[in-house]
């Protein structure tokens, strides 16, 4: 037992715990299991854990979902102005021209033209990472001239949302947008073509307010969150406690929302078949 009347001796410890290199591993938000980046680039951004599905970027929806080669960016010369002067800890003119330098865009959304499974499609895919999807002026524009351009050329409408909602340095400008992309999809509806919508983590305000919710079809990713408010204003508003699972993609499908909810690796595949059965070109068999 002389172990147990020892002196205790300072014993050095460090808690700095040795960081994995970023460059390689990536730590998942929501079960913590350490993921090696190409492991999760082959799985399209997804746990194979738990199912987190990661954000991407405008690029990688676009690679997922479109015939390889097909895709033609168009009106990628629109640039917001600040109209308003608006300024905030600094100009808005000067927050575009750091989103620009940083992203590589003009704007918060890429529309064009492309192919799925070789049936043509005019496709918009929001840029979260641009002022965090905000919708402006030259967003709004953009939609509209994706939706004129599915018309014109008879062929479906594919929009990929991922959006924080309306851009409050445009204002009312901004707002008009919702009403003015929602105008010309009923135009679409009217002429009979189809308009798929892709919901993303998030999908709110504005942006739910309009075009993400008036698909023919509405998909959403696993646990995106989609709403118009969000929960913590909902709740000091009507002064009750909401559901865990409120705003998610999963709470939307259980109370009609959405129509299903689609892993990423299987969206290509769901969006192919159901362009394919709203164009009358075969059957919509069970999904596997």
């Amino acid at each position: 037992m002389s172990w147990f009347k020892r002196e205790k001796k300072k014993i050095e410890t460090t808690t700095a715990r040795k960081e994995l290199p970023g460059e390689l591993w990536h730590k998942c938000p929501s079960c913590g299991d350490i993921l090696y980046r190409k492991d999760l680039a082959a799985r399209v951004s997804v746990c194979g854990n738990c199912g987190h599905h990661f954000r991407v970027g405008t690029d990688d929806y676009l690679e997922l979902l479109l015939d390889q080669g097909s895709f033609r960016e168009l009106d990628a010369d629109l640039s917001s102005v600040d109209a308003l002067g608006f300024v905030d800890s600094k100009s808005y003119a000067q927050r575009l021209e750091e989103y620009r330098e940083r992203t590589r865009r003009n704007d918060a959304i890429v529309c064009g033209l492309g192919a799925i499974d070789d049936v043509e499609v005019s496709i918009g895919v929001m840029d979260f990472g641009f002022m965090g999807g905000s919708m402006g002026s030259v967003v709004g524009e953009k939609v509209a001239r994706a939706i004129e351009r599915a018309i014109e050329r008879r062929i479906p409408l594919v929009i990929v949302s991922a959006s924080g909602g309306a851009r409050m340095q445009e204002g009312v400008l901004s707002l008009m947008q919702m009403g003015k992309t929602s105008t010309l999809l009923a135009e679409l509806a009217t002429n009979g073509l189809p308009f798929i919508a892709v919901d993303t983590d998030p999908t709110t305000g504005g942006v739910t307010a309009s075009y993400a919710m008036l698909g023919d079809v509405i998909y959403a990713e696993p646990h995106a969150q989609i709403g118009f408010a969000g929960p913590r204003v909902i709740k000091q508003t009507i002064g009750e406690d909401l559901p865990d699972e409120f705003q998610t993609a999963e709470f939307l499908l259980e109370h009609g929302f959405v129509d299903a909810v689609v892993p990423r690796d299987r969206l290509k595949r769901i969006i192919s078949r159901t362009l394919r059965w709203m164009l009358g070109r075969e059957a919509l068999a069970e999904e596997e």
